[in-house]
This record gives structure tokens, C-alpha cells and sequence, in this order.
């Protein structure tokens, strides 16, 4: 479901508009807001067609990529516990995608072997194999969607939207509003 429902963004024009009505409403940053919600849907459609074309789920798929084999510095999940902190879930939703990889031959449980009390979840050679098909069609269309960008813009963007999320751990608690007074009252 898009995070936007909206078919087309307001105009500049009636955000200005809506500024003397609503005197905390910034047009600029709304502006901003928008067309990031925007380009995150659209950019999402993109990828979630191919998953789709593919039939996996973006949590699939972010389960694939968190097994695979990683580079000495990055780090690499096994455990179920694991993998849901990694991919920023509740462990209930991660056993559900690791049911359903399992089901498919993806990835396969393990006792772990350092701690046999714990299951270690790997890819198998079908979830390899899948990954190594997947991957390259995956990296060409997101350079395909990011080839309008030149090298130092891909850094610039890359850039100011870590500010866009510095800025969401620095907001304060949201106040709830009663329909019955115009006061915020914390909820």
C-alpha cells in the first residue's frame, strides 16, 4: 500500500494558500515531504514488480540478503533472533518468512554450532542459486532508476536524506488531539 494517496501533489501555490489558514504549515517542507513520500512509493512499485515477477516478498528477499555470504566487515545474521533485529522486524514476523523460505528450499535450520541450543538458519543451494539469478536483473534496475542522478548528486542525495532521518529520531512525542477541545492532550 503507497504511503502517498494521493494521485497528484498539490501545487506550491495552494500550499501557500493553505499556509494562512494553517500558520504552522511550512509549504517548502511540506513540499519536501510530499515528493519524498512520492519518489518512496514509486521507487518502491519499481522494486516490488520484479520481486513480484520473481514471486518473493521484500521480506523474503531481505531475509535472502542478510544469509548471504558477507564480507569480513560486514555483518552477517544466522539466528532467527538475528535476523529479525537485523531486518528490523518481531521475531514472530521473521519465523514466518523463514517458514515460508524453508517451505520453498531457500534456507534450511541447523542446530548452530556453537551454541546447540540455538538453530542457525543458512541458505541452501536453491537459495543461492536464486540469489546468484536475482541478483544482477535487481542491480541493473536500480542503476537503471538512479542513472538520472550523476556520481556527486547520488552522493549529495544520499546525504541530505541522513539528515531527513536524523530528523525523525530528533522529533518530539506526537500529541493526540480529543475531537472535543483544542488543547493537545498526551495520550
Amino acid at each position: 500500500m503507497p504511503l502517498l494517496m494521493l494521485k497528484d501533489l498539490p501545487r506550491y501555490e495552494c500550499l501557500l494558500e493553505g499556509a494562512k489558514r494553517f500558520p504552522d504549515l511550512d509549504p517548502s517542507a511540506v513540499e519536501a515531504y510530499l515528493h519524498l513520500l512520492r519518489t518512496g512509493d514509486e521507487v518502491f512499485r519499481a522494486s516490488d514488480s520484479l520481486l513480484a515477477a520473481n514471486n518473493i516478498s521484500q521480506g523474503r528477499f531481505t531475509v535472502l540478503m542478510l544469509l548471504l555470504d558477507k564480507q569480513a566487515n560486514c555483518p552477517r545474521a544466522s539466528t532467527p533472533a538475528e535476523l529479525a533485529e537485523m531486518a528490523g522486524v518481531t521475531r514472530a514476523t521473521m519465523t514466518g518468512l523463514i517458514d515460508t523460505l524453508e517451505r520453498d528450499g531457500f534456507v534450511k535450520r541447523e542446530p548452530d554450532p556453537h551454541d546447540r541450543r540455538m538453530m542457525s538458519v543458512n541458505l541452501t543451494v536453491a537459495g543461492e542459486e536464486f540469489v546468484a539469478r536475482f541478483l544482477p536483473q535487481h542491480f541493473r534496475r536500480i542503476a537503471a532508476l538512479m542513472s538520472g542522478l550523476t556520481e556527486a548528486e547520488r552522493r549529495t542525495l544520499v546525504q541530505l536524506l541522513g539528515k531527513v532521518v536524523q530528523g525523525t529520531t530528533e522529533m518530539p512525542p506526537p500529541a493526540a488531539y480529543s475531537h472535543h477541545e483544542d488543547k493537545p492532550s498526551m495520550v
